[in-house]
């Protein structure tokens, strides 16, 4: 299959996460090209067996190209089955007020783009200290203390699960093989 994966990362988490999901399909022997989502806005998708989407969560929101490109791909990525990867720290945890914030998170996507995917996959992000300023780095401290995690704000913390994401990942794919 021939497969496009956009995306749009703000700290480099979601860059890493769908390199890997990319390295993983091209092994399985797919073709994938992976677009940042400013760059793939105007792809002809027709010349795509499969897209996925992907996006990580700041603020209750996704990134505005990616916004931007879902908005305007919507009726491409409706017909093609394609599916939305979010990705967010709160993916990481058990929290049921968490997991309701990020299917509200999803609904407000959805409405905004006119995109239902077919598939949403929830990924775990990182704390990604490496890349946050004085301000950002103190919020996301007092955030993790809230969740009852210890992070060093000197070291980047991730918590995807590669292996589960390499399921999810395989899952998708025979999804999408059989359409």
């Amino acid at each position: 299959m021939k497969i496009l994966i956009a995306y749009a990362s703000t700290e480099g988490q979601t860059r890493k996460i769908v390199r890997f999901c990319a390295d993983y399909l091209t092994t399985e022997g797919h073709s994938v090209e992976l677009l940042p989502a400013e760059d793939a806005i105007d792809t002809d998708l027709s010349q795509f067996d499969a897209a996925l989407l992907a996006g990580s969560v700041h603020g209750g929101k996704y990134q505005k190209p990616l916004i931007a490109l879902a908005s305007r791909q919507a009726d491409a990525l409706a017909h093609m089955g394609a599916a939305f990867m979010s990705v967010s720290l709160a993916a990481a945890g058990d929290d049921e007020d968490d997991w309701e914030g990020l299917e509200d998170c999803v609904n407000r996507f959805v409405s905004q783009t006119e995109w239902s995917p077919a598939r949403v996959m929830h990924v775990a992000g990182a704390f990604r200290f490496s890349e946050y300023d004085f301000l950002k780095s103190w919020a996301m401290r007092w955030i993790a203390a809230q969740k009852g995690q210890d992070v060093d704000p000197h070291k980047d913390k991730e918590y995807t699960d590669w292996a589960a994401l390499r399921i999810a990942l395989s899952d998708w794919i025979s999804a999408a093989s059989s359409r």
